[in-house]
């Protein structure tokens, strides 16, 4: 076993990030259909932002250890377990417990990361890749020609969206403050500031005949405006309430009125369809292909990023020790890509 322990961080209740606490405990050991992964890096997503407010929807009672993903190499593994899997690098989407230095996860929940990926690259992509690729491909099903508008076209999945709709072939409209433009830009995306009054106005104006898919992770009032962009024919993709992250009040509120209006829009005759996208929708009901279709689509992330449709934007790496740092600087809104935790 490792001589050096177990490391983990745990979030005591709603505080500010400098309230996370670092526990120190012995490495735990893997049960039945199990694996011990040794972590090499996991990383601060939207969700920790929301669940440090206790905001979001389904976060688990305090204390808790947060981590929505990891990456990292399996150390041993349980009973019923292929134990050639001990040593190989694997991705793992937890929700919850990724911030550790050693995590227990069901080997069935495991997804190989080929050969030539970091750790850390891998990382950026595993739950904004996961829900960038089921979005693009399982929902609004984007083909070649179709013109999509993706919000927060710098953010993390916004920026993976962003690339794999052009692999896809699809036209870009990307929506971001003004300092990215020229980023986005040099990307072939048509860049919108959506602080502007008229960002509706401006996306009408690059799209006369409306849009093929709305990525929307803002929800709020907004939604609205992302509805009536749309074509006939076309989709609306809602994926999280970002507007409602400082509220006070109900966390299941936001949510309910998203879907409230997502089912009367598809309730409506007018050939347009939105959908709230849940990673995790489908896993209580049928685990199997819920496990087999997410290392599908992971797999074929991880492919596109060998063939260099999809890059790995690494914000910035801080070991687990400083996630108080880490989490300040992904919610400053300053830096593009995935801010990095490392051992």
């Amino acid at each position: 076993m490792d001589a050096e322990g177990l490391v983990e961080v745990v979030l005591p209740g709603k505080v500010e990030p400098e309230g996370l606490r670092i526990r120190h405990g012995a490495v735990p050991s893997a049960g039945p259909g199990q694996v011990v992964i040794r972590m090499e890096a996991t990383g601060v997503s939207f969700a920790e932002q929301q669940m440090r407010r206790g905001r979001y929807y389904d976060q688990p009672a305090f204390p808790f250890v947060p981590g929505y993903d990891l990456v990292g190499t399996v150390l041993t593994t349980g009973e019923g377990v292929e134990p050639d899997l001990a040593g190989t690098r694997v991705a793992a989407l937890v929700k919850v417990g990724g911030w550790a230095s050693h995590v227990v996860v069901d080997a069935a929940d495991v997804v190989p990361v080929p050969d030539g990926i970091a750790a850390a690259e891998a990382e950026t992509l595993v739950v904004n890749g996961i829900t960038a690729w089921q979005m693009l491909h399982r929902k609004a099903r984007v083909r070649v020609g179709h013109t999509v508008v993706v919000h927060g076209a710098n953010g993390g999945v916004g920026s993976v969206l962003v690339q794999l709709a052009q692999a896809a072939g699809a036209r870009v409209i990307g929506t971001a403050s003004a300092r990215h433009h020229d980023a986005l830009r040099e990307r072939g995306v048509a860049p919108v500031d959506y602080r502007a009054d008229d960002a509706a106005a401006q996306i009408r104006e690059l799209a006369p005949h409306g849009v093929d898919a709305v990525f929307d992770h803002v929800g709020g009032s907004g939604i609205v405006d992302s509805w009536r962009l749309l074509a006939p024919g076309g989709t609306l993709v809602s994926y999280g309430s970002a507007a409602t992250r400082d509220d006070e009040g109900s966390k299941q509120l936001p949510v309910l009125k998203l879907l409230g209006r997502v089912w009367l829009w598809n309730a409506l005759p007018n050939r347009r369809r939105a959908y709230f996208f849940n990673v995790w929708a489908g896993r209580a009901l049928a685990k199997n292909r819920f496990r087999s279709r997410l290392r599908a689509d992971l797999t074929q992330v991880f492919a596109a990023l060998q063939r260099g449709e999809v890059s790995a934007q690494i914000a910035a790496q801080l070991p687990l020790t400083r996630v108080a740092d880490a989490l300040r600087l992904a919610e400053s809104g300053t830096v593009a890509g995935k801010v990095v935790l490392n051992p």
